[in-house]
């Protein structure tokens, strides 16, 4: 039995939000190889807009505003499609648009939002029916981050990414990203970082409760990523752009996941906006934005559905 609506043909956009890792913490590495982590997650007003198209032939295709983005089988969001079309019986073809601009191979799971955005969109536009967990748990088999990305906001990750805890949303401010030109292996990091004999962790439980209080001097007092001590020093422009955010006035600043991104936290939207500009001036052959946190209900309720005339 069809679990859809096919008296119409429809079109749905969602924006994929990116993520930054407030605090990041690798506990060991395990026998089966996969690292353990402790980390707070949180969503970004930086996005990617993702649309799928109903139509009548039966197929996936895919388009990108970037050339060398994989628009098949390769790409998350194609994937995404295909496991809820097979899974859930749904006979239709489906058109995916992605307008891609979180920066590629980041530390900002842009590929990972775009996959949970696609699975947000087919549970919406199709009447799927789904629940957040069962979308959860389809998504982690195409990638740890991806149950993160479904849910949104502010949490608490950990295991190898996939045991979350919804915090509540983290203290207002404002964010400036930096993305330098350059590209970080994620597996050069972790294979890297030897998580075994670390002997200094990230106060995680610390930013928690710092959350819980709605202290952001907490929070950015706590800012620590372990993955820096292989990342930073194999590319010391990460030092630099750090450096540099805490001179244009931000609280604290971090490198988001294995890197290259770096961001700072600012107080007001005046302050970030004078830095953003002396980036913007320092850096201009880097990606530079700036970024408000979205919190987790902004991140589940964005789809815009129209009517397709064509």
């Amino acid at each position: 039995m069809k679990r859809y609506r096919s008296d119409t043909n429809e079109s749905m956009m969602r924006h994929a939000y990116a993520k930054i890792n407030l605090g990041l913490d690798v506990i060991r590495k395990r026998e089966d190889g996969y690292h353990e982590v402790k980390m707070i997650m949180q969503t970004v007003s930086l996005c990617d807009k993702v649309t799928l198209t109903m139509n009548d032939s039966g197929v996936i295709t895919m388009d990108t505003n970037l050339s060398f983005l994989p628009s098949n089988e390769n790409n998350l969001a194609y994937q995404a499609v295909a496991l809820l079309k097979d899974a859930c019986h749904v006979n239709q073809g489906i058109h995916i648009h992605l307008e891609k601009h979180i920066p590629v191979a980041a530390g900002m799971a842009g590929g990972s939002t775009d996959c949970a955005t696609a699975m947000l969109i087919m549970n919406q536009l199709f009447h799927l029916g789904l629940s957040r967990k069962e979308l959860m748990d389809y998504g982690v088999t195409l990638g740890a981050d991806v149950p993160y990305c479904i849910m949104g906001g502010t949490a608490l990750s950990e295991g190898i990414g996939e045991k979350l805890t919804a915090l509540p949303p983290a203290p207002n401010c404002k964010i400036l990203i930096v993305k330098p030109d350059i590209h970080v292996s994620t597996r050069f990091v972790y294979e890297n970082l030897h998580a075994n004999t670390l002997t200094h962790h990230p106060d995680i439980d610390g930013m928690v409760d710092a959350i819980r209080a709605n202290d952001l001097t907490g929070v950015t007092s706590k800012m620590e990523n372990v993955l820096e001590t292989v990342t930073e020093t194999n590319y010391p422009v990460i030092t630099e752009i750090k450096k540099t955010l805490i001179s244009y006035g931000a609280i604290n600043s971090l490198m988001s996941g294995s890197g290259p991104t770096v961001f700072g936290i600012f107080r007001d939207g005046e302050s970030v906006k004078k830095a953003y500009s002396l980036c913007r001036q320092k850096y201009p052959h880097f990606k530079v934005f700036t970024a408000d946190l979205i919190r987790a209900e902004e991140r589940r309720r964005n789809g815009r559905t129209k009517r397709n005339n064509g």
